[in-house]
C-alpha cells in the first residue's frame, strides 16, 4: 500500500465527517485511512462503523485508552500498512488532489535514500496559506534548516513521512502526561534525514477553540516531562541562537515544574553557557507561572 492517512482522534465525531468526505473525493485512492481513537466517549466508534459499511475506502479503526495524541500516533505508526504515513488531525481535511500530489513527489524522489519524507503547505478554510512559502519550491533541507532556523516558515505544514522512519523515531511517552509537542520527533529525524519542501497546499486546517493548539500553555504545564524533553532538542548547536535561547528558558521552566534539580537541568542542556546565564530569568518566569497557574501546578505536583 502506498499511503496510510493516520488520524488520531478524541471526541471528534462531529468533525470526522468532513475529513471522510475529503478522502472520498481523492483522485488517487491507493491509501488506507487509519483512525486511532484515543478513548473517545462520544459517538466516534458508531460513526466509524457506519461509514465503513457505506464506503469503498480502506478504513481501519483502533481503540485505546486515553493517553494523548502522541500515544495514539505511536500505536497508529506501529499498525500502519502504507509505505508513507500522513498524519491528518480529526478536525482538518484534505484537498481532492492531496494523495495524487504526494504520489507525484514520491515518484520523483523515491530513489533518494537520504529523504525521510515531504513537507507541503497548509491553508485555512478561506483559502489563505498558513504562514509563508518555503524559500524555494522542491527545497531539499532538513526540518531544522527549513523550519526551525528559517525566519519565514514557523507555521504548521503538512508533513508526510516514510513509515519506517517514524518507527525509527517513536514519540517519547511519560507516565500521566497526555501532551507532547510533535516537533521533538521532527528534530530527531532532522539530524539523520532531509526532506523535500513543496509550495503546494494539500491540507486544510481548522483550529478549534477546544483543540490542542488553542490550549497549549495549560497542556504544557500538565506535561512538564514531555516539554522538558522537547526543549532539550532545541538546545543543540545546530539550532540558531534565538531559538536556542528560547528553548533554554523553556528547559529551565519545565525542568522546575517537573521537579528537576539545577544540576539535572544543566546536564540535559546542549547549550550549557546559555543555560547558566539564563537560570535567573528562567527562575523568574517559573515563579510567575507558578503564581498565575497555581491550580494547574498544584495538580502537576
Amino acid at each position: 500500500m502506498f499511503l496510510s492517512i493516520l488520524t488520531p482522534t478524541y471526541n471528534r465525531e462531529s468533525t470526522l465527517q468532513r475529513l471522510w468526505a475529503s478522502l472520498e473525493q481523492q483522485s488517487f485512492k491507493d491509501f488506507e485511512w487509519l483512525i486511532v481513537d484515543d478513548g473517545s466517549i462520544d459517538g466516534t466508534h458508531a460513526f466509524v462503523d457506519n461509514i465503513r459499511a457505506r464506503s469503498d475506502l480502506n478504513i481501519r479503526y483502533l481503540y485505546k485508552q486515553n493517553g494523548g495524541k502522541h500515544t495514539a500516533l505511536n500505536l497508529g505508526v506501529e499498525h500502519a500498512q502504507g509505505k508513507l504515513t500522513f498524519i491528518v488531525d480529526s478536525d482538518d481535511w484534505l484537498t481532492s488532489d492531496a494523495v495524487a500530489q504526494i504520489r507525484k513527489i514520491y515518484d520523483r524522489y523515491k530513489d533518494h535514500k537520504e529523504i525521510c519524507g515531504y513537507s507541503f503547505l497548509r491553508k485555512f478554510p478561506d483559502g489563505e496559506i498558513n504562514g509563508d512559502l518555503f524559500k524555494q519550491d522542491y527545497y531539499e533541507a532538513s526540518y531544522i534548516e527549513a523550519r526551525v532556523n528559517s525566519s519565514d516558515t514557523h507555521a504548521d505544514k503538512a508533513e508526510v513521512y516514510f513509515t519506517h522512519v517514524l518507527r525509527e523515531f517513536p514519540f517519547p511517552e511519560f507516565p500521566d502526561e497526555k501532551f507532547l509537542g510533535e516537533d521533538v520527533v521532527w528534530m530527531r529525524i532532522a539530524r539523520n534525514y532531509r526532506m523535500i519542501h513543496i509550495n503546494k497546499a494539500i491540507y486544510i486546517g481548522d483550529y478549534l477553540s477546544d483543540g490542542l493548539t488553542s490550549n497549549r500553555r495549560s497542556n504544557n504545564i500538565k506535561s512538564p516531562q514531555g516539554c522538558f524533553c522537547r526543549a532539550i532538542e532545541f538546545t543543540y548547536p545546530d539550532v540558531v541562537a534565538k531559538q536556542r535561547i528560547k528553548a533554554v528558558v523553556q528547559l529551565i521552566v519545565y525542568g522546575k515544574i517537573a521537579g528537576k534539580t539545577v544540576s539535572e537541568i544543566i546536564k540535559a542542556s546542549h547549550s550549557k553557557i546559555f543555560t547558566l546565564l539564563l537560570l535567573p530569568a528562567g527562575f523568574v518566569i517559573y515563579r510567575l507561572w507558578r503564581h498565575s497557574n497555581s491550580t494547574l501546578l498544584t495538580s502537576v505536583g
